[in-house]
């Protein structure tokens, strides 16, 4: 059975089929996607693990109160995944957010220090790390076509 969604980004050729990380009761995880077709280039997964240094967790809540996790592992393997980190590894920074918050952080239009501020970023380990993540999702934000 071939699932066929109304907004199908032109970016990802046969999606969902071929993007296995996005829920669709998670709009905002289209976002891991394209950070993961971003990190398929050689260059941009070097630079990116050169910078982030860390394995970062995103736990989402979506409107009908439900939470998930997808991990960035931009520590040793330059991959993208559901959970809070790869099998036999721990997240450095786990982040916990509302799924439209993450798709404001995606889109520009909110800031992750100010969501911090208001208490609707929740941010459990190393702190510091967890502003590396920013780059990360500049990717997303340009589609997938930025460096990180």
């Amino acid at each position: 059975m071939h699932l066929v969604f109304p907004h199908r980004p032109p970016l990802l050729p046969n999606w969902p089929s071929n993007h296995p990380i996005f829920t669709e009761s998670f709009p905002s995880s289209l976002a891991f996607d394209l950070i993961a077709a971003s990190l398929t280039v050689p260059a941009a997964k070097s630079d990116a693990l050169k910078k982030g240094k860390a394995i970062f967790a995103f736990t989402l809540t979506n409107k009908a109160k439900e939470t998930e996790s997808w991990y960035l592992d931009l520590k040793t393997t330059g991959t993208v995944g559901k959970g809070l980190a790869p099998e036999g590894a721990k997240p450095d920074v786990v982040l916990s957010l509302s799924d439209d918050d993450f798709q404001g952080l995606i889109d520009g239009k909110a800031a992750a220090q100010k969501l911090f501020m208001a208490g609707r970023l929740k941010i459990r380990g190393d702190v510091m790390k967890a502003t590396r993540a920013e780059g990360v999702l500049k990717s997303a934000r340009a589609g997938g076509k930025a460096k990180l």
